[in-house]
Formats: structure tokens, C-alpha cells, sequence
């Protein structure tokens, strides 16, 4: 049941050239230039950030009044969404050279932070071989190179390695590279995939006969998922429209010149993804909105044949679909709020023909469920943790799995084939680091087959992780996840980084993070606030964090750092608080519900600008996260999101020093948001502390693609967090 994480991925705010015209524009104001950049050349290292060792940009003020149920709204910023303006590029690399010179004091910390975090890489390494049909596919990396190799061995005594992509090839001349589809034919000869080089997430579908390690002619753009049928030839794919809603289903037949449209979905709140059963015999069109489903399904046998609705869709009802024996396996939230399992028959999958599998249960969400010829694996969220439960599906018998930390996550690896009694599955937790298990379904006996490698003497029993619970201003109780350095002494005001998201109904995953070593191991402590909008506690912990009741993830968060300060992890002054994307949404309205609540805020691509962005229908994600957020045309939905939106509520008062993080090409929250937060903020704020813009000109939502850029980003945020809570810099960390 994989397409539930694509919708996901797709349609949530998640965690490039500069013009000739700009570059001479910005000579033009050679004065701030040449004051930036003797600052970056002569400022001392060691130093402590001082925002007054430069001058600021200031962006122009460009009127603009947005008027709406009688409200008036003035955007001074307004202009900056014009991505070809040479103003506005100008503008965006005055921010970067700016940041530069803050943060030149940090250059040495974000070296050492940078070498721990490699330090603890095994550069040249291997993922584990999986099998699928007559191939054991693995993708390894190699020292020095930004990317994955993707390769396979016949399943032979003493096979060759056969490379099926290397990433590293097709980077070559490029400032980004993202692989997305990544699918080989049944009879294995054929390899579709989709590359994507601006970060857009706009991605270009390719098809490389894996007999020859030819790239064959056929090209297609704007791809989204794609499933091969079982006759090798026929390749379906989804496609996106100009706001990137994957709304057309196409027949491609390998060399044809033309496609076919198979289906096109009007509706405008809904997506389509395509997917397969593991058995291999169906192939599933979802179309999707984030309350409502409807599964298309063609026997992969007959690519020409007719897709037919399985269950129609009905407002508020969610299901996904699997096949074994004839039967359609529903996951259901149909009369029951956290779901259930049921099969239905094929050929009449009407309710009144279910049999329940696994029941609904009001404290415990049924998250997937992996279908196999004889077993079903179950997850399962009880209590905010994990559950792993292994079924019978003869006798429907079921086997709890245990695991014993406080806090971690399960999730499923690689399984291809139908007919096995083996399961991987991906074991990992705040302070173990991330494992492969094999398991046998039929007696539950699992085997290490890998545990990620973390270089430079790693000791896990040095560290300790737990879960506490603070309490919201309804009563509600959080959970909170932490890590720390063992010996932790309370009031001893520890430094703190806090992170949050509360989105989309997306659970924070408890992950190991070797880069976070670089924190643990100076002291601080690291925590995670499992705020409404989540579903750590069941889908009505989502309910209770979107819409009319999004001001409960905001509360929740400050609830939460205000129990760690009450219980003496940290103190205020030590506090860092850190958001992504909606996160980045919860970091801004926080700050302006409590700018006293932290020391310092690091937003990374932050959702800030919500009323703009929901008002327009032609941005990315808008129409169909009117029902996550509201549409701002209803003047009570409009009322309420102005309440809390942070571009609209920043005001005069002091704020804590923040670093906001962005990425020209994302397509996902675009530039201009996080470009006029700051841009407002600076007029605005009475505090002298450092305001930073730090733009990635080359790069997407989730910033840098390479993995040694991706860790110079991670060692430039946390060297500003490190220094902001006043930890020294010559601390070596051990």
C-alpha cells in the first residue's frame, strides 16, 4: 500500500542561475558590496555573531492592498514573488553575501562541525541486496562521490555487477539531481526512471534497455508515479498539470510515439497515483484528497483493458487496496475512525460483501498493512510508539513483535516478492542507529542482516533517550521525545534544540542522526514535541491540529517548551527552537504568539506567507490543502488563518535571533515567502538580534541534493544554533 506516502509526499510543504542583469545591478550598490565584503574578509574567527558587523538589505517597499470580506491588508513585499526581476535577485544575494558576514566568525566551527559529521560516514558502503525476479538489486556510494549507484547481479554463482544508474553521471554539469521513479520491467530489461535538476520536483521520465545500457528515445515530462503492466512494453504513468496536481493517466507502449490518456481527474482537490500489487497482478489508480479515496484497478495482464472503481468515492472515506487469491484487501476508515482491515471479492467489492480482517480500534491507528502470499505484516501507532504485528492469513492468527527502547521507529524495507516467509523491515531510534532486520512470518525469529556503520568511535550506551509528556493549555497531554548526553544534570541549564511540525496528519518519525552527534556530544539536548496535526495518537490527533483547530499545534509546542523549562532540562536562554516547511508555519506563529519562549529559531523553507498562498489557486498544493488549512474566501476560515499567520501577525516587539533557510527552485513553499518574512521582520522587530536569510540559489525543497552539500547546510545551521546558546567553540565535542 504505497500510495499513501505518495500522496503524502507529494502534496505536503515538508521534513539557479543569477541573470547577467541582477549581477550588474548589484555592482550598482558596489558601496554595501564593498562594506560586505570586508566584513567576510576581516571579521575575527571565534567571534561571537554580531547582525551590526554589516548592514542589513533593506528590501524596497512596493505597495500593494489586498482587500477581502471588507479587510484590507497591505503587502509591501508583494513584488518579490516576480522570480525574474532582476530587483528581486539582487535583493536575495544581498541577503546571502549579508549572512556571509554574520556568520564569518563561524567558518571554523562549520569546518569542525562538517569533518565530525563526515567522520562519522562510512563513505564507501553498500545497502542491502534485495531480491526481485531473476535480479538481486542494491544501490552502493562510493568516497568522493555526491550520489548512489544503482546496480544488480543475476542471480547466478559468481555474477557480475551490472550499474543500472549512477547518479554521479547524470549529475555531471547539473547543480542539483533528484531520482524519483525508479522502476525495471518484469522481465528485467527494461529501467524507467524520472530525474529531476532544478529542484522544482518537476521530473522527466526516461527508459534505458538495461540489455544494451542504451537510453532509449522515449522522454516524457512531468511525470509523477509510474507502473509497468505484466506484458514488459506498457508503461502507465501520471502526469502533472501548471499548479503540479498529478491529474492525467497515460498509456505509454515502449517506442511509440504518441501516448494514450487512460484518465483525466477533474476534481481539482483530488490527485492520482498510480501503484501495483505486490503479487503483480493489478495495478491501482488512486485518485485522492487528503479526506477522500477512490481505487481504480486493471489486471496488469490486460494493459488495454478497462480500469474499473472499486468502491466509488464518498466525502470522507479513505481507503487504500491490496490483492491475494481473488480477494481485494481494503485498509478502511469507513464507520471506523482509525481504520480496519477487511477483504472483499473482487468481482463485487461492495460493502455488504466485507469480511473484517482486523477491527477498528478508538486508541489505536491501523497505519499500512504489507499483504504477502501467506502472512500479513501490520503497523500499527498505539500510544505515539510503534506497532509491528505479524498475521495468519489461513488461520488470522497474530504475533506481536517487541522491541524494548523507550522511542523508535519500524518502517518496511525493500520486499518485491509475493511469495516469500521473509520480511525486512528498517529498525532504528534516537540512539540506535538505523537496522535492517530480516524476519521469518512464519515464527516471528528475526536476524541482523545490517546496522548502519557510524565511524569515530560510536558508543550508544552514552546516550539515553525517553519520552515525557507535557501538558496543553485543554489538558491535552504531548508527548515529547528526547535525547542527551548520559550524565545529564537538571537545572543545570542545559542547552536545548526543539523540533516540531504538526502537519497533514504526518507523524514525527523517531530516526537515529549520526550529524546530531555534533550537538549531543557539546551538551545539548535534543527534543521533539509530537504536537496535534500529527497522528502520533490516532487520526483525531489530526483532526484536532488543522482547520478551525490549527491554533492547538501552535499551543501545544509552546506548552511543550515550557515543560522542558519547567522541568529543568533547559532554561530559556538555552533554548533553540527549529521548523521545516508547515513546520517553518509553527516556528513563525509561535514566535509571534511567544517571542519570549526562545534564544534562537531556525525556520527552514517556512510556510509563513498562508493567506497569500492560499488565496492563490495556481501556486503548487493551494486548492487541495483547503482542507488542511481553509480556503480564505469563507470569511470564517479567513478570519481564523489571519489569527495566526505569521507574515500577517509579525509586529513590533522583540524576537529572538533567527536563521531562515530557502531554496530559490522550491515548489513546495516558494522563495518569495521565507524572501518577505524577513524582509517585513527587519522593518518591524525592536531587538538587535541576528536576522538571517540564507538562500540555496540551486536547489529545491529539500535543499542541497549532493550528500556532502547537504552537510555543509546541516553544519552551517548548527553552527548558528551552537553559537547562539553560547556553547564555545572550542569545544571538541568529546
Amino acid at each position: 500500500m504505497i500510495y499513501r506516502f505518495a500522496l503524502a509526499l507529494s502534496s505536503e510543504r515538508e521534513p539557479m542561475n543569477q541573470p547577467e542583469s541582477a549581477l550588474r545591478l548589484i555592482m550598482k550598490k558596489r558601496s554595501a558590496v564593498l562594506l560586505l565584503v570586508f566584513v567576510i574578509w576581516t571579521s575575527p574567527a571565534g567571534a561571537q555573531l554580531d547582525p551590526r558587523a554589516a548592514t542589513p538589505p533593506v528590501a524596497k517597499k512596493v505597495a500593494k492592498e489586498l482587500t477581502l470580506h471588507d479587510d484590507v491588508r497591505v503587502d509591501n513585499y508583494f513584488w518579490l514573488r516576480e522570480k525574474k526581476n532582476p530587483d528581486v535577485i539582487a535583493y536575495l544575494e544581498a541577503e546571502n553575501a549579508y549572512t556571509a558576514a554574520v556568520m564569518k566568525p563561524t567558518e571554523k566551527l562549520q569546518e569542525k562541525l562538517y569533518q565530525e559529521m563526515l567522520g562519522h560516514i562510512k563513505q564507501t558502503d553498500l545497502t542491502v541486496p534485495y531480491r526481485k525476479g531473476d535480479y538481486t538489486y542494491y544501490s552502493r556510494t562510493e568516497e568522493g562521490k555526491q550520489y548512489p549507484i544503482h546496480c544488480r547481479k543475476e542471480n547466478l554463482p559468481d555474477a557480475k555487477e551490472q550499474i543500472t544508474l549512477d547518479l554521479n553521471e547524470l549529475a555531471k554539469g547539473e547543480k542539483f539531481l533528484s531520482l524519483a521513479v525508479y522502476l525495471v520491467s518484469d522481465d528485467g530489461n527494461l529501467l524507467a526512471y524520472s530525474t529531476d535538476v532544478t529542484g522544482f520536483r518537476q521530473y522527466t521520465l526516461w527508459i534505458k534497455d538495461l540489455r544494451t545500457g542504451q537510453l532509449l528515445p522515449d522522454r516524457i515530462d512531468k511525470v509523477v508515479t509510474a507502473a509497468w503492466a505484466a506484458d514488459n512494453r506498457t508503461l502507465f504513468y501520471t502526469a502533472e498539470d501548471a499548479a503540479k496536481r498529478s491529474y492525467r493517466l497515460y498509456r505509454h507502449v515502449f517506442g511509440s510515439s504518441s501516448d494514450d490518456l487512460v484518465y483525466e481527474e477533474k476534481d481539482e482537490l483530488y490527485r492520482i497515483f498510480l501503484s501495483r500489487s505486490r503479487d503483480k497482478a493489478y495495478l491501482f489508480l488512486s485518485s485522492g484528497s487528503s479526506i477522500t479515496t477512490e481505487v481504480r484497478a486493471l489486471p496488469s495482464a490486460t494493459p488495454k483493458g478497462e480500469w474499473k472503481v472499486i468502491l466509488p468515492r464518498e466525502i470522507d472515506h479513505k481507503y487504500e487496496v491490496e490483492h491475494r487469491n481473488g480477494l481485494f484487501y481494503l485498509m478502511t476508515n469507513k464507520n471506523s475512525k482509525n481504520y480496519r482491515l477487511v477483504t472483499a471479492p473482487v468481482a463485487d467489492p461492495e460493502p455488504k460483501n466485507w469480511k473484517e480482517i482486523i477491527p477498528h480500534r478508538d486508541k489505536v491507528l491501523l497505519e499500512d498493512v504489507e499483504i504477502f502470499a501467506l502472512h500479513a505484516v501490520i503497523r500499527e501507532l498505539e500510544n505515539g510508539l510503534p506497532v509491528l504485528r505479524i498475521m495468519d492469513l489461513e488461520s488470522n492468527q497474530v504475533r506481536p513483535v517487541a522491541f524494548s527502547e523507550p522511542v523508535f521507529s519500524v518502517f518496511p524495507e525493500n520486499n518485491p516478492e509475493f511469495q516469500t516467509n521473509q520480511f525486512r523491515f528498517r529498525y532504528q531510534s534516537l540512539v540506535t542507529p538505523e537496522s535492517v532486520f530480516e524476519m521469518d512470518l512464519s515464527n516471528g525469529e528475526r536476524k541482523l542482516l545490517k546496522q548502519t556503520e557510524v565511524l569515530g568511535g560510536y558508543d550508544p550506551t552514552r546516550y539515553t533517550s525517553e519520552r515525557i509528556m507535557a501538558v496543553a493549555a485543554d489538558g491535552v497531554k504531548i508527548p515529547i521525545s528526547l535525547v542527551y548526553k548520559k550524565g545529564l544534570r537538571r537545572d543545570a541549564g542545559n542547552p536545548l534544540l526543539l523540533y516540531g511540525y504538526g502537519s497533514y496528519g504526518f507523524s514525527l518519525p523517531i530516526v537515529f542522526n549520526s550529524s546530531r552527534l555534533s550537538l549531543l556530544d557539546r551538551g545539548v539536548v535534543y527534543a521533539m514535541a509530537h504536537i496535534r496535526g500529527g497522528k502520533e495518537m490516532g487520526e483525531l490527533w489530526h483532526d484536532q491540529g488543522k482547520m478551525l483547530f490549527k491554533r492547538n499545534t501552535f499551543t501545544d509546542f509552546i506548552a511543550a517548551a515550557d515543560h522542558l523549562v519547567q522541568q529543568g532540562y533547559t532554561t530559556r536562554d538555552r533554548l533553540a527552537i527549529e521548523g521545516g516547511s508547515a513546520g517553518g508555519l509553527l516556528i513563525g506563529a509561535v514566535l509571534n504568539f511567544r517571542p519570549d519562549l526562545c534564544k534562537a529559531a531556525v525556520l527552514h523553507v517556512p510556510f509563513v506567507d498562508v493567506i497569500n498562498t492560499m488565496l492563490d489557486e495556481t501556486l503548487p498544493l493551494t486548492v487541495g490543502e483547503f482542507l488542511e488549512w481553509g480556503n480564505p474566501k469563507v470569511k470564517k476560515e479567513y478570519d481564523y488563518m489571519k489569527s495566526y499567520c505569521p507574515y500577517t501577525n509579525i509586529a513590533a516587539k522583540d524576537y529572538p535571533a533567527m536563521l531562515i533557510r530557502t531554496s530559490l527552485n522550491d515548489s513546495q513553499v516558494m522563495y518569495w515567502e521565507p524572501a518577505k518574512y524577513v524582509a517585513k521582520m527587519r522593518t518591524m522587530r525592536t531587538d538587535a538580534n541576528p536576522l538571517l536569510l540564507k538562500v540555496n540559489m540551486a536547489a529545491g525543497h529539500g535543499g542541497a541534493s549532493g550528500r556532502y552539500d547537504f552537510l555543509k547546510e546541516v553544519a552551517f545551521a548548527y553552527a548558528f544554533v551552537l553559537t547562539e546558546l553560547g556553547i564555545p567553540t572550542e569545544l571538541s565535542g568529546r
